[in-house]
């Protein structure tokens, strides 16, 4: 029994989904790729019991489908789903931005939660945790759609980051190759210089600019 405090020990199929899951959106499995067990088994150590239930969580968040017959394979959206998921976060984060502005300080900085994710991807960056980046490039956009207080248009953009998890990083980790690592941070930096003027259409304005597909292959 743990102690009063204690921390729990991460499962194996929370390392297994874990691991997994970064290999996905690093590349090293490439979109379309088959997931092949036995190999993965022999490489992570372990048997198929918990590689089994981190590709049904894997399969959940959109990383990973299973297919009748033919097993699992690293989910290949086609580009007409990309730029339809990505026009649904752009008009999600809109509406957002037009219901939520102009910002009402109530307790403290109401854009605290948005330039937090934003210190967390710099701090990423700094670190060289691709994934932890990617994971605060999206909660950076759920932040943002998160200043209009609206639960239902929360729980609708949730299913949509997790379809977009690959592409975004995608979009990050090619952008860093031919560009500058830091320019997605400069990007993203004007969404938040634009929320500061608490003008809505200085907001509008840099998510039109934002250019999340500029390096994806459309």
């Amino acid at each position: 029994m743990l102690a009063a405090g204690a921390l729990e020990q991460p499962s194996l199929v929370e390392l297994t989904t874990h691991r997994l899951r970064a290999e996905i959106l690093a590349g090293d499995l490439a979109p379309g790729a088959r997931v092949v067990e036995e190999q993965l088994c022999r490489r992570y150590g372990i048997s198929r019991a918990p590689l089994r239930e981190a590709l049904r969580l894997l399969a959940e968040q959109g990383l990973v489908e299973h297919l009748p017959r033919r097993g699992v394979r690293v989910c290949d959206w086609s580009p007409a789903d990309i730029r339809q998921l990505f026009e649904i976060r752009h008009v999600l984060e809109r509406h957002a931005v037009l219901s939520a502005l102009p910002l009402v300080p109530a307790d403290g900085d109401p854009l605290a939660p948005v330039r937090q994710r934003l210190a967390a991807m710099h701090e990423a960056e700094e670190r060289g945790d691709r994934l932890a980046k990617d994971d605060a490039h999206r909660a950076f956009h759920a932040a943002v759609v998160g200043l209009a207080g609206n639960r239902q248009l929360e729980l609708t953009l949730a299913p949509i980051l997790l379809k977009l998890q690959l592409p975004m990083a995608v979009n990050l980790r090619r952008e860093a190759e031919l560009h500058t690592p830091g320019l997605g941070l400069e990007r993203h930096a004007a969404i938040l210089a634009a929320l500061e003027s608490d003008v809505p259409e200085t907001v509008l304005d840099a998510l039109d600019r934002h250019g999340e597909l500029a390096y994806l292959p459309l």
